[in-house]
């Protein structure tokens, strides 16, 4: 089994604001003709993917307690939980698709990167109060769900997801130079 790599708590804030930033720089340099243009690789407009990666965070805001909790139980549980969550898992693409497309219609611009401020605020003061043994806990994920997902992931990692799913999907957008991921 590969050993994991040990996330710094200073190293997942940083990256969780320079995305915040990034969001935000996004939105203010892209037009409504870019907003609305097609991604590349998924179906969604650019203004639906940029929705999309604010809800990675929103999703980890929800998937925190569940981790804490799952942390907790014997492994067993979190595995079955997984499997069953993986058998719904042409229904939960539709939802995230069809999610993100909703989402992009009420949280707009300055909506949209208000909604991650508040979200990634909520995730820094989470992430300071977390105990070190906390962060180590993990539980089963449907890897169906999410290329990201792998089998086991510990309360940090989930933290850390948020910024890997937004880092993916930015890849996606076909807004212009500011797209580019960072090094």
């Amino acid at each position: 089994m590969a050993e994991r790599p040990v996330l710094n708590r200073d190293a997942i804030h940083d990256e969780m604001e320079e995305a915040r930033a990034t969001l935000q720089r996004l939105l203010q340099e892209s037009s409504a003709a870019d907003l609305r243009r097609r991604s590349s690789g998924t179906r969604w407009t650019n203004e639906q993917l940029l929705f999309h990666m604010v809800f990675g965070y929103l999703v980890v805001r929800t998937l925190l307690p569940l981790v804490r909790a799952f942390g907790r139980l014997p492994d067993g549980l979190s595995r079955g939980f997984a499997r069953i969550l993986n058998s719904g898992t042409r229904p939960f693409h539709l939802v995230n698709y069809v999610g993100s497309c909703i989402g992009a219609m009420v949280f707009r611009g300055p909506r949209m990167a208000a909604r991650l401020d508040r979200t990634v605020a909520s995730l820094h003061r989470r992430l300071d109060a977390e105990t070190e043994s906390a962060l180590d806990r993990g539980m089963h994920f449907p890897r169906g769900w999410d290329p990201l997902f792998t089998d086991t992931m510990t309360l940090a990692e989930v933290y850390h997801y948020a910024t890997q799913h937004f880092d993916l999907h930015r890849s996606q957008l076909s807004l212009g130079p500011s797209t580019a991921p960072r090094a």
